[in-house]
């Protein structure tokens, strides 16, 4: 049995190692990497953050976040990310990051028809 639960859960990495889990004493979870896990829905077009895992590997990953995350089948893709390899910027650079977007008018979706047959736009 593989104790591999989600951010907070109910095994807390301070609970002794559960029997047959093949963990040895005084290794808890916490040893293990931390993993974002995002679901895209059935409906949507994006994967979302819906929470943290910790996996002893990306394959154990995958499966825990579809045991915690996907319980009544409301995703049909998972990606899970090992958080150290997450970069993101700061929104105390907003203004350097994204000013200079701002003077391309092109970029902006005024200047385009966009058919009303399209969807998702």
């Amino acid at each position: 049995m593989t104790d591999v639960t989600a951010e907070g859960g109910r095994n807390t990495p301070s609970s002794p190692p559960l029997a047959g889990s093949g963990r040895p004493p005084g290794r808890g979870r916490r040893d293990w990497p931390l993993y974002e896990v995002f679901v895209r829905g059935k409906r949507g077009l994006n994967h979302v953050h819906v929470g943290s895992l910790h996996a002893p590997d990306d394959e154990m990953a995958v499966h825990a976040a579809r045991d915690l995350y996907t319980r009544r089948n409301e995703g049909v893709s998972i990606w899970v990310v090992r958080s150290t390899d997450i970069t993101a910027s700061s929104p105390d650079e907003k203004d350097a990051l994204f000013a200079p977007s701002g003077d391309k008018v092109y970029r902006h979706p005024t200047f385009y028809e966009i058919p009303e047959d399209v969807p998702h736009i």
